[in-house]
């Protein structure tokens, strides 16, 4: 059982890594995944919620079970929007504002004197009183901040620091200690002087650190764009036929078996199949692909696509969060609700970087005592390690480039079920590709004719379809579908007969004339068969292909080859992933002459031919033992399934049936063999990304910590740390964003 929640109160990598370890330690709960960067908990057990959130309440957050992004509502789309609205940025930038404004004031009252700025004249020779104007508008600026001081005590004083800790416990060691120096300067003058005041830095310092949140919040929003965009298009009515009238409703009201029309222009509401009409439909919104589909009876649409040209009537068949929208948008969110393998080091780091943190802030302090250095300025020093010291890089670094990732893949026509999954696509060795519907079309066509002497085109394909158009065989209807390509027409025919594992048999109407169709052997058993003619369906067979003959009375009238052909992509696909340094797998079930013939034509390096439905995972296993490689199989059928879920990333054309998209960890909406390497591609830019902002992250606090801390000779203010502090995190999320300008294809 899986169950989701929104969190609030946390603020760093720090926050996230609390709530999972009080959470896990629930009885009944089997994992949990935290996401600093949507404020979302994701848990899979058997514990009830009301214990879950008592645990995390406890743990100084906030826990509220959230509504299914699909969950069916009044308002289903403005709350899904509302749920992922930028809310936090608003508030930072009226806080920012007001800081702004005394932060001014503030330094003007401690910086005036040094660059010669004119002061009250009560004030020119008065550090007292320059010092109570400091002390009022730091305090100002600290209460309009009081968050980092409510949330960095509250979890201080249940021993799990965060990152508003160290700004709480950093801002208030300068304040406090102004104020002290203050109170002493009220007795003796001569101890201390203006310069001895650290309340523009504890202003600063908090001012700074709202800068970097408000960047941070901004970039954060603008990760989760592509849900907000997908939810943005679904349509909010649906027109509706019932009792003979149309009615337009809102679309939370279509039920499974509602018939709805689609004008010119308008967008389908919800998936259905056309029962009545035709027109060019753009599915662009679900697939990445701008050129429309032709959509004719019986064919299915989906909702959110835009219906460009002519007038449909549909039967509803799947509504709610049934829909196919309705499923990208749920495989999106949960990637980003999900933690890829890459992120568990980093959690590990964030679980005692803060306490680390504060005890080497301690440590410095100490030192610079015992150095010889004034208090002053060890507590200095001490303030610096603190405020630059970021722990949200760390958390952020890998979730970011996930959801980013996530949201450029279903832009594209590529689900990520997970970040995990998102992640493994790009380590992948070997693709197992099946054959059927994967590299091939799926449907036999006509390859090749060969004309008996004597014998015009037309008269075969005439004959050929008049027997086949009786018959139920797939390539029968290839044949039936390519003379109505040439507008050939069947003749009338009689006696129809049938032999199963061999051929056709039927009487001309007009005059009687015997018409035998099938298979080479079949044919060259019963009538006189050239051997030149005899070798070119030879020929044709060692290619994969079925070549049939046809005979008018014991006249050969020629042979029609026909094969399911690879479609047109299959071949840059293979070639794509080879030079990935991928290698390439075709399985099939076909005999090994076929299927190599085939595999040479697409450009697999290797064929596993003969494979039983039941044997595709033990193909699978096999190649995964191989020197232990990730692999990836790639299908489309019921019969794939297994496979698909035995691989290390299972890939599933979204074409194929259900069971075999939900067995898989990738869906490929546009069922094109081109969006495999695609993945691989998007997953490789990810990790790589993930690998950027991890090296950002640990290196800049391995050089800003020492640095801070005086190690290097230098002494840094506070306010430079505050400062670097700030970007740090925005630096992540803005090189996680530079994935929505990777090319696919």
């Amino acid at each position: 059982m899986s169950a989701k929640y929104n969190i609030t109160g946390m603020s760093c990598a720090a926050c996230s890594a609390r709530i999972e370890r009080v959470v896990k330690k629930i009885p009944g709960v089997e994992s949990c995944a935290v996401s600093l960067l949507t404020n979302s908990m994701n848990v899979e057990g058997s514990a009830d919620s009301s214990v879950i959130i008592a645990a995390v309440e406890k743990a100084g957050y906030g826990a509220s079970v959230q509504s299914d992004i699909n969950q069916k509502t009044e308002n289903k789309n403005q709350n899904d929007e509302d749920a992922l609205a930028d809310k936090e940025t608003p508030r930072l930038k009226k806080r920012l504002f007001s800081s702004l404004i005394f932060l001014v004031v503030l330094m003007y009252f401690s910086m005036g004197r040094m660059l010669n700025l004119p002061l009250p004249e009560f004030f020119a020779d008065n550090p007292v009183a320059l010092g109570l104007a400091e002390l009022l508008t730091a305090a100002v600026i600290m209460v309009i901040n009081q968050k980092f001081f409510v949330s960095g005590f509250s979890t201080l004083a249940q021993l799990a620091p965060n990152m508003d800790t160290l700004v709480a416990v950093g801002a208030s060691a300068a304040f406090l200690w102004s104020v002290f120096v203050l109170f002493v300067m009220t007795k003796y003058t001569g101890k201390f002087t203006h310069h001895d005041f650290y309340f523009e830095s504890a202003g600063m310092i908090l001012t700074l650190i709202t800068v970097g949140k408000m960047l941070e919040a901004r970039s954060k929003g603008r990760t989760t764009d592509a849900i907000k965009s997908l939810i943005k298009l679904a349509p909010k009515t649906a027109n509706l036929i019932r009792d003979g009238k149309e009615i337009s409703v809102p679309v939370e009201q279509v039920k499974k078996g509602d018939v709805f029309v689609i004008r010119p222009g308008e967008n389908i509401p919800v998936d259905g199949v056309v029962i009545e009409g035709t027109s060019a439909v753009n599915e662009s919104a679900l697939t990445g692909e701008s050129i429309p589909v032709d959509k004719n009876a019986g064919d299915y649409v989906s909702a959110a696509t835009l219906n460009q040209s002519g007038f449909l009537k549909c039967e509803a068949s799947r509504v709610g969060e049934d829909t196919t929208l309705s499923q990208i948008i749920k495989m999106v969110s949960d990637a980003a609700a999900t933690k890829a393998p890459v992120a568990k080091t980093a959690d590990k780091v964030c679980g005692i970087f803060v306490p680390s943190v504060i005890f080497i802030a301690v440590c410095v302090v100490i030192g610079w005592l015992i150095a010889g250095k004034s208090f002053g300025d060890a507590l200095s020093y001490g303030i610096a390690v603190l405020v630059i010291s970021c722990p949200c890089a760390l958390g952020l670094a890998t979730p970011a480039a996930v959801m980013v990732g996530s949201g450029v893949g279903a832009k594209n026509g590529i689900l990520f079920k997970t970040a995990a999954s998102l992640e493994q696509a790009g380590k992948i060795q070997i693709a197992a590709l099946d054959k059927t519907g994967t590299i091939t079309s799926g449907e036999p066509e006509v390859t090749n004719l060969i004309i008996a002497p004597h014998v015009r085109p037309e008269e075969l394909i005439s004959a050929a379809c008049s027997l086949e158009a009786k018959s139920e065989h797939p390539l029968a209807k290839a044949i039936v579908k390519y003379a109505d390509e040439q507008k050939i027409q069947p003749n009338d025919i009689k006696n129809f007969q049938a032999i199963p594992g061999n051929g056709l048999k039927a009487l001309l109407s007009d005059d009687e004339i015997e018409l035998t169709g099938g298979s080479v052997n079949f044919i060259k058993e019963n009538f006189k068969v050239a051997d030149y003619f005899l070798k070119q369906t030879e020929e044709l067979s060692e290619q994969g292909k079925t070549p049939l003959m046809f005979v008018r009375g014991t006249k050969l009238l020629g042979a029609i080859a026909v094969a399911d052909v690879i479609k047109p992509d299959s071949k840059d696909a293979i070639k794509e992933l080879k030079d990935m340094g991928i290698k390439v797998v075709m399985l099939t079930g076909d005999n090994e002459k076929t299927a190599r013939a085939i595999a040479d034509e697409a450009g697999a390096d290797e064929v596993i031919a003969g494979v039983l439905p039941d044997g595709k995972e033990n193909a699978i296993r096999e190649l995964q033992s191989k020197n232990n490689f990730k692999v990836a199989m790639v299908g489309d059928g019921i019969n794939d399934a297994p496979a698909l879920t035995r691989a290390d990333t299972g890939i599933a054309i979204g074409a194929g049936t259900d069971i075999a998209i939900d067995a898989a960890d990738v869906v490929l909406m546009k069922s094109s063999l081109k969006d495999v390497p695609a993945a691989v591609k998007l997953s490789r830019a990810v990790l790589r990304n993930i690998h950027e902002n991890l090296f950002w992250a640990f290196i800049y606090n391995v050089i800003g910590i020492p640095l801070a801390a005086g190690l290097w000779g230098w002494k840094l203010d506070p306010m430079f740390g505050a400062a670097a502090m700030s970007l740090s995190s925005f630096c992540v999320v803005t090189n996680a964003l530079r994935l929505n300008f990777l090319k696919l294809n």
